[in-house]
C-alpha cells in the first residue's frame, strides 16, 4: 500500500478495488475511507486516493456495516410517461412517485426525508415502457445488476404486432431474438424469448442496452405495441399497482 507516493503500474485507488470487489460503491468508498472506517491488511486507511495492490484484505469497520443495513431499496411500478432517470422538459422523472401517498401496503417502515438522498435509479426504463424500476441507495445492488459482468436477470412482457409478409414470425427470426443479433456492431448476449400468447413475447436478458428490446424486435420486422418489465433477479413486480411503491424487505432476494 502506498499513500502520496507515486504508485506503480500493478496498483489501483483503493476505493476502486473496494467497487470491484462489491463490498461498496466508489462513492461510498471514498466516504467510508474518509471516516477511518476501512481496514487494508488490518490497518486504518483514512487517505482519499490511497492506491493499493489487487491482492490486499480489506474490511469495514461495524459502523460502515450498521450503516450499509440501513440502506434503503424501493420497488416502483412506473407508469408510461415518467423518465426513470433525469427530468426531461415537460416529463416528470418516476423518482416523484416515491411519496407518503403512494405507498402500498402494509409496512413496518415509513417514509422518512433521509430515505431519499443518494437513491438512484437501478436499470432504466424508457418513457414509453412500464413496469418495475428499482431505486437503492446501496451501489452493491446497483453493481449486482447492471454490473458488467451481472449475471443477474430482467424479465419483459412485450406486445408486438409483426410488420413482415409472412403474416407472422418466422422460427427463424424468433431464434435470431434468442441469440444472433447485434447493436451497434456489439453482439448481444443470449437471451431467451418464447411466445406468450399470439401478440406477446417474454424477454429474458442478463443485460440492459439502452432500448434494446425495441431495437431488437425491429431488426427481425417487430413493432413493439408495449413493453413492461415484470422481474429483476428474485424480485416480482406482483401485485404493486401502477404508480405505487414499497420498501424492500430484508427478507427479500435480488
Amino acid at each position: 500500500m502506498s499513500g502520496k507516493k507515486e504508485a506503480s503500474n500493478s496498483t489501483l485507488r483503493l476505493s476502486k478495488l473496494m467497487s470491484e470487489r462489491g463490498l461498496c460503491s466508489r462513492r461510498e468508498a471514498d466516504e467510508y475511507i474518509a471516516k477511518g472506517l476501512v481496514r487494508v491488511n488490518g490497518e486504518i486507511v483514512k487517505e482519499l486516493g490511497t492506491k493499493v495492490t489487487p491482492d490486499v484484505r480489506i474490511s469495514l469497520e461495524a459502523e460502515a456495516l450498521k450503516k450499509q443495513k440501513k440502506l434503503v431499496t424501493i420497488i416502483v411500478n412506473k407508469p408510461i410517461g415518467y423518465v426513470s432517470g433525469q427530468p426531461e422538459p415537460g416529463y416528470e422523472p418516476a423518482i416523484r412517485l416515491i411519496n407518503d401517498r403512494n405507498q402500498f401496503g402494509q409496512q413496518k417502515r415509513i417514509l422518512q426525508r433521509g430515505d431519499l438522498q443518494g437513491l438512484a435509479v437501478i436499470g432504466r426504463l424508457d418513457i414509453d415502457s412500464q413496469g418495475l424500476l428499482l431505486f437503492s441507495q446501496d451501489g452493491r445492488l446497483a453493481k449486482k445488476i447492471i454490473g458488467e459482468n451481472s449475471e443477474i436477470e430482467k424479465e419483459y412482457i412485450v406486445r408486438v404486432h409483426y410488420l413482415g409478409p409472412e403474416g407472422r414470425l418466422p422460427d427463424s427470426k424468433l431464434k435470431l431474438l434468442n441469440h444472433g443479433l447485434s447493436i451497434e456492431g456489439q453482439a448481444l448476449l443470449p437471451a431467451k424469448v418464447e411466445w406468450i400468447n399470439e401478440d406477446q413475447l417474454r424477454f429474458i436478458l442478463k443485460e440492459g442496452k439502452k432500448r434494446q428490446i425495441r431495437k431488437m424486435c425491429e431488426q427481425v420486422g417487430l413493432q413493439v405495441k408495449g413493453l413492461k418489465r415484470v422481474r429483476i433477479g428474485k424480485l416480482a413486480l406482483g401485485k404493486l399497482p401502477e404508480g405505487r411503491w414499497r420498501f424492500i424487505e430484508e427478507d427479500e432476494e435480488i
